[in-house]
């Protein structure tokens, strides 16, 4: 299984058309709300331009199907079937197929996000290439947001468990889920879930996958964000007066000039 490929999962392959079933949009509204007002301090290149976002693993859309409302959405992910998830949800988003370790796309943005997809990047060698495409698309002063499961210093055993979407056919998804550390000297730790998918009709069908996910420390992150100019700000309000923040939250500033955009790669059309 090559590290960091969320696509080489079934949940996220060849069953990622549950993926609304078993990860509801809905609970993605909260923490969306907090991640607008932080984007929201990006600077813009053109006053009457709503602000440009890119979002580095998006997954079936879920966070972007609140965003849109505030931003020029860009969605960049790995698996083309999580993709069709959310060009359906989002069909004014600009999707892109791409590895975000990798994936130049020829032009910045004035915010860059990378949520949970993150936690698919194992090792410190790909998280730098990971810190390295944000930098590469930011304009000078971009913020730069990633958002872990997962930190190293904070970590703690946990069980769970999710789901509760319904489609229109009448589907449903649900899921338990146990996070563990298999070994605390690496920078990894194991979720073991099971979905249980119900078809009006049928019997459930139940599918159990290990997820190896990273868990890097503090100092990890901070060394290799400062390594690509990414630097925390402390004049980016992180204060949300309405509920908690995410927990594992770097919010980050371009603070050099970004070297010039590689050519761009991975030219697939939104549509095609």
């Amino acid at each position: 299984m090559a590290s960091g490929a969320t696509s080489d999962y079934l949940i996220y392959s060849d069953l990622a058309d549950w993926w609304p079933m078993i990860s509801p949009p809905r609970e993605y509204t909260r923490e969306a709300a907090y991640l607008t007002k932080v984007l929201s301090q990006a600077t813009t290149s053109s006053p009457d331009a709503r602000q440009r976002v890119l979002e580095l693993g998006s997954g079936g859309g879920h966070v972007a199907v609140h965003l849109k409302r505030s931003f020029a959405m860009t969605l960049v992910d790995i698996s083309d079937q999580m993709l069709s998830v959310s060009r359906r949800l989002n069909p004014e988003c600009e999707h892109r197929l791409g590895d975000m370790r990798t994936i130049r796309l020829g032009h910045r943005f004035d915010a860059v996000l990378v949520h949970d997809a993150i936690d698919y990047i194992i090792g410190t060698a790909d998280l730098r290439r990971v810190i390295d495409t944000a930098a590469a698309h930011c304009e000078p002063g971009a913020i730069a947001i990633f958002v872990p499961d997962y930190v190293k210093d904070t970590f703690a055993e946990l069980t769970g468990g999710g789901g509760g979407g319904v489609d229109e056919a009448g589907r449903t998804a649900s899921f338990v889920e146990r996070t563990w550390d298999p070994d605390p000297a690496d920078d990894w730790v194991q979720a073991d879930y099971e979905f249980t998918l119900h078809t009006p009709g049928g019997p459930p069908k139940v599918v159990r996958e290990s997820h190896r996910l990273s868990a890097f420390s503090r100092d990890t992150w901070l060394s290799l964000l400062a390594e690509a100019g990414l630097r925390p700000d402390p004049g980016i309000d992180l204060h949300q007066p309405a509920g908690k923040r995410p927990a594992n939250l770097f919010a980050t500033r371009l603070t050099r000039a970004p070297q010039r955009p590689a050519p761009a790669t991975q030219r697939r059309p939104a549509d095609s």
